[in-house]
């Protein structure tokens, strides 16, 4: 393919060289008799004359090379050939444009977008890329565009992420180049990709999404001066991308449109000036004015900007992680951190007071403040502007909303920084605000005690109310000096003797009392308190963790899940590793929880995270029936069981209760099998959710594997006997009744040893037969995924085909593999089922490495046999000879090492040889990744007037002799065979 490009580069040398030529051969032909040079006219004559000839030469050597190496290996077998093809065909097309620049030459590159390798597809969007840059190469590809557009829109699904990125940027081009090509349904599958979590898609379909919206732009606009505010040229643009977040309904997702945006359409994005104008001017005549929808959604959008401008990282989802910024990225931050701040420390107090009522709108306003640079309020001499503080404390007062509250309360932590000179102002106001709130309090909750088992209604709210501004304050700032544990243990134990505590009054309560805790214990580990501080913080924590215990058996959901997780947060903090990294001086703090609190932690797990997804939709207050509710019922079960799961970790409580834990999962699955029967579909949603919870509680285990690796490796044999332990009733050639739960095993074979995987994989195997090993059906896909889960990360031993002779391994592997010193075996006790048992073991197919499609070569009868299975030499002998009976002797050691070495002789050629085994796996070179073409692409040659398949070079701009080679009939030999491509050829 290479030389191929050569001769290109030298023909279209030699055609530049041609049309000089004969334009200098028209211009001394035309001059008058007495100036006309016939001895010049001769020799440009014989120079056209010998470039003709070469030029011959060239066509004849490409077409040989084109249909005798290109029109073959473009579907070769091996995937780099076929990309090379790819790669160079578009070399062509770009270079010798006027040659190969036709539908002849460019079905190859739409046939091949349906390679099923990504490397393949992914150069054929590259070579199309290179045509589609060149405008005045567009009218060529018209046809071509019409034909495969619908195939290049569906690449932007593609499971190749840079294949999908490649294709939204063709895309892109296309629309560049025209705006009719592209269908509003084809834009609108383009669109959605803003909000993809693979931030190279994202940003590749943000510009598609400016190019289509945002660069229609009048010419009269660039001549006009500049306007700011809501007369720019942004304005329009921005209420554009308003209008285009309302539509697409994902209202929660603006920070991954700013991201997709922010590299091509950062100047109307950071353009505050004009959104401030937006929310707070009064329309212009004429205009029309956002309603309450759209200005909601445009403070979203502007918080997200200044979040992306602030901290120069994409959103959580989109990334690894911060990255290191360069110089010039660092120094446009710093720029874009001192505009804001100054924007809106003049801005925000108007926008506060104006929108104070909305919570939603408030909530993100409020935000703002913790992207500013607060050093510019004394270099820009803003602390007169500095009001946020008095309008947080009205804001404070006027909602009860929790998103509302944490938001005042992250903005006085925000301000209220002793390296700046408005630390004075704002911490008056905050100690202000406070106090007014605890002796509120304090005053609501003695009033509210004293009224018995019948409270007022509105004095709980009042109650309530109060207990959440201090709670969600607490949150964030130290409240430790005004003394609210007492308050709220009696509110607590009131609830306790009482039993008709509102729900939410206890929930928030049991918060608040959590984080004095936690501030006492901050406190305490700095090493500035006193001996008194400890004892106090000891006996009040125990009396806190009593208190938790005893509304685990509250009749409130709410109330029980807000003391179990507190109690589980507590019970991991206040455990033996508290006193690690050099703190032994909090050894008093160790509690461990008694033998009771253990049962009642697990019964709690296994009365609310293990049950019907009905009985837990019955349980908060029959709100489920949404799809939404489920979920979000779904996520909080998953968030108990991962707080119990950290006390098993770290041995807070006993190991053995993991056991419990998962016999829960086996429960569910034969719940599942009894529902679904035994054929059911492992695609399904409650097989994929057992098999999730399973992936997350794997993860639970940690990262210590010699801590737990015999629960692991006792996990696996209990899941072993329980896949194999019901046979099905239909015989042995068909798979046992619990056989898919090995699929839900496999995700905990990552947290073996490698020593004991090797272990485990010949306990498995021990339960196989024979006829296991051969089979390949979907049925039998759980045993196969668990088997490769095993043997992935093994030594050599665990990868031996024969395992029943190489777990003894030779000498030489022995010496090469022997185990570290100081490692202990995995206990073989579980190991005891009957060890002469052979194993069968399915060999992998060889991938195909030849570019032709051969014949499988047959083994002999002895190799095809040990292929796949174990054979002791006299079965080898029976096999070989089945009707002569051998007599039965005594092998010595000498034999038997010989009958093995030829065995693995055997077994390694059979290996080498490898085609013999592809006869069952052979998969189409070419197929449709995303979907079938069949239906999609029906009749590509129609209406496509294709050429011959030689190489005609077109003839000189000024050459008229030349006559063009008329077509032949189309060469049906030149088609990808239909069977090969696997879509419909012409």
């Amino acid at each position: 393919m290479k030389l191929m490009t050569a001769l290109v580069n030298v023909a279209l040398n030699l055609s530049i060289n041609m049309d000089n030529t004969q334009r200098q051969y028209e211009a001394e032909r035309n001059k008058i008799i007495g100036k006309r040079a016939n001895d010049r006219l001769e020799l440009l004559l014989q120079k056209r004359k010998e470039l003709q000839e070469n030029q011959d030469e060239i066509e004849n050597m490409m077409n040989a090379i084109f249909k005798g190496v290109f029109v073959h290996r473009y579907r070769d077998a091996i995937a780099e050939i076929r990309a090379i093809c790819i790669e160079e065909i578009g070399v062509w097309m770009k270079m010798y444009s006027d040659a190969f620049l036709n539908d002849s030459y460019l079905k190859y590159v739409g046939w091949t977008m349906h390679d099923k390798q990504g490397e393949v597809r992914l150069k054929c969007l590259t070579a199309l890329q290179g045509l589609y840059y060149n405008r005045e190469l567009n009218a060529r590809l018209e046809l071509f565009t019409s034909r495969f557009k619908d195939r290049i829109v569906s690449m932007t699904l593609d499971k190749e992420y840079d294949v999908a990125v490649q294709a939204i940027k063709l895309l892109t081009l296309v629309l560049h180049s025209s705006d009719e090509v592209l269908t509003a349904e084809d834009c609108e599958s383009v669109y959605h990709l803003v909000y993809s979590a693979h931030r190279p898609v994202a940003v590749a379909a943000g510009e598609f999404l400016f190019k289509k919206l945002f660069s229609h732009r009048d010419p009269e606009d660039d001549s006009m001066p500049k306007r700011r505010g809501r007369q720019s040229m942004n304005a329009n643009l921005i209420k554009t991308t308003v209008f285009f977040f309302l539509e697409s309904e994902l209202h929660e997702h603006a920070a991954y449109l700013v991201d997709s945006m922010w590299d091509c359409a950062a100047e109307i994005l950071k353009d505050w000036e004009c959104m401030i104008s937006l929310l707070l001017d009064e329309p212009l005549p004429g205009e029309e004015a956002l309603t309450d929808r759209q200005e909601t959604a445009l403070i979203e959008i502007m918080l997200c900007t200044i979040r992306q401008a602030a901290e120069c990282h994409p959103p959580v989802g989109r990334g690894t992680g911060k990255r290191v910024l360069t110089a010039k990225e660092k120094k446009t931050q710093l720029d874009d951190r001192t505009r804001m701040t100054e924007l809106f420390s003049i801005a925000l107090p108007a926008l506060l007071a104006k929108y104070s009522v909305d919570a939603e709108k408030v909530t993100n306003l409020l935000q703002l403040p913790q992207f500013f640079d607060l050093e510019i309020y004394t270099t820009g001499r803003l602390e007169k502007h500095i009001n946020e503080s008095r309008q947080i404390r009205e804001i404070v007062e006027k909602h009860t909303d929790t998103d509302v509250l944490e938001a005042c309360s992250k903005t006085y932590h925000a301000l209220c920084n002793e390296e700046f000179t408005i630390f004075n102002r704002v911490d008056i106001a905050r100690s202000q605000l406070l106090d007014e709130q605890v002796d509120k309090f304090n005053r609501l909750l003695e009033d509210f005690l004293q009224e018995g088992e019948d409270p007022d209604e509105d004095d709980a709210y009042q109650v309530l109310s109060t207990l959440k501004r201090i709670t969600a304050f607490h949150n964030a700032h130290d409240l430790s000096k005004w003394d609210l544990f007492t308050s709220n243990y009696k509110l607590l134990n009131t609830g306790i003797e009482n039993g008709d505590m509102p729900e939410q009054i206890v929930v928030h309560a049991l918060q608040c009392t959590h984080y004095v805790i936690l501030w006492s214990l901050a406190k305490v580990s700095e090493g500035t308190s006193k001996k008194e501080d400890m004892l106090t913080l000891r006996k009040q924590m125990r009396a806190f963790c009593l208190m938790c215990q005893r509304y685990l058996t509250s009749v409130n959901t709410a109330v029980k899940e807000q003391a179990f997780t507190i109690l589980c947060d507590l019970l991991l903090i206040f455990s033996h590793q508290i006193i690690s990294g050099g703190r032994e001086a909090l050894e008093p703090l160790v509690y461990t929880p008694e033998a009771s609190l253990q049962s009642e932690l697990l019964n709690f797990i296994l009365d609310h995270v293990f049950i019907d997804q009905d009985e837990d939709s019955n349980s908060t207050d029959g709100q489920q029936d949404d799809e939404a509710g489920k979920i979000e019922a779904l996520h909080k079960r998953r968030n108990l069981l991962a707080a119990y799961c950290k006390l098993i970790i770290y041995n807070v409580v006993e190991m053995n209760t993991g056991a419990d834990i998962f016999k829960q999962y086996m429960r569910l699955f034969n719940d599942m099998l009894s529902d679904m029967g035994f054929s059911f579909d492992r695609s399904s949603s409650a097989f994929c959710g057992i098999k999730e919870l399973a992936r997350r509680f794997s993860l639970t285990f940690g990262l210590d594997q010699l801590k737990t690796r015999e629960a692991i490796a006792m996990l696996h044999k209990d899941g072993i006997e329980f896949a194999f332990k019901e046979p099905n009733p239909q015989g042995e050639g068909h798979p046992p009744l619990n056989l898919a739960f090995l699929d839900i095993l496999s995700e905990f074979s990552s947290k073996l040893m490698r020593q004991d995987k090797r272990t485990v994989h010949m306990y498995l195997e021990r339960f196989m037969t024979f006829q296991m090993a051969l089979q390949r059906e979907d049925c039998w896909l759980p045993l196969i995924s668990y088997r490769n889960s095993l043997q992935a990360g093994g030594d050599d031993d665990t990868m031996s085909v024969v395992s029943g002779i190489s777990s003894r391994g030779s000498s030489v592997r022995s010496k090469k593999a022997k185990p570290a010193t100081g490692k202990r075996k995995l206990p073989e006790v579980w190991m005891s089922r009957e060890q002469s048992m052979q194993t069968p073991v399915m060999m992998p197919s060889p991938h195909l490495t030849s570019t032709v499609m051969r014949e499988p070569k047959r083994l002999r009868p002895e190799e095809s046999y040990m292929g796949v299975y174990t054979m002791t030499p006299d079965q080898q002998q029976q096999h070989a000879h089945p009707q002569t009976p051998q007599p039965q002797h005594h092998q010595t050691q000498q034999e038997r090492a010989m009958n093995y070495a030829k065995l693995r002789s055997n077994l390694q050629h059979a290996i080498r040889r490898g085609t013999g085994l592809m006869e069952d796996d052979e998969e189409p070179i070419v197929e449709d990744v995303m979907m079938s073409s069949e239906g999609r692409i029906e009749d590509l040659n129609e209406g496509m007037d294709f050429d011959t398949m030689d190489i005609d070079l077109p003839p000189s701009k000024n050459r008229r002799e030349r006559s063009e080679l008329k077509p032949d009939f189309f060469d049906p030999a030149s088609i990808m065979d239909e069977s090969v491509l696997g879509v419909p050829m012409f």
